[in-house]
């Protein structure tokens, strides 16, 4: 399974985007801002994610599915991105329900999500589905 995340719109404080599964467009995203000092995402200096405020490199990441503790479910986790650890993808409505990780949901509020516990549900069951079929699954930041 693979998941494209494109980031389209940057903003002062959050991100917005578009997650793809297998090539079709299946829900928005929400994540913090993009913080670097070349402004290109991709952490070829001295640049850090900062907890809580800036969004991971771009990049393609291996995904497990496991369990949060944090969240007592298990969810979609990001594997080896560099400067953090733990990064999920998992409901919320606005960045300040992120540390970091990925939230999903419809765009339909300037800003925010909606129906984000629903959507993150049914990826849910696609990324377990494939993980017990034993398939790779990976996402994609661009």
């Amino acid at each position: 399974m693979k998941l494209r995340l494109e980031r389209l719109w940057p903003k002062k404080d959050y991100t917005v985007g578009r997650l793809y599964v297998d090539d079709r467009l299946f829900c928005n995203t929400l994540e913090d801002r993009i913080v670097d000092k070349n402004k290109n995402g991709v952490f070829d200096g001295d640049e850090k994610k900062v907890y809580g405020e800036s969004a991971i490199p771009y990049g393609t990441y291996k995904i497990i599915y496991n369990w949060s503790p944090k969240f007592g479910r298990n969810l979609p986790r990001l594997l080896n991105v560099p400067h953090f650890e733990g990064i999920l993808i998992h409901p919320g409505n606005t960045a300040a329900d992120s540390a970091g990780c990925i939230l999903v949901g419809k765009n339909t509020e300037v800003g925010r999500l909606t129906n984000s516990r629903y959507i993150s549900d049914e990826l849910n069951k696609l990324i377990d589905e494939a993980q017990r079929k034993g398939e790779p699954i990976t996402i994609e930041i661009v």
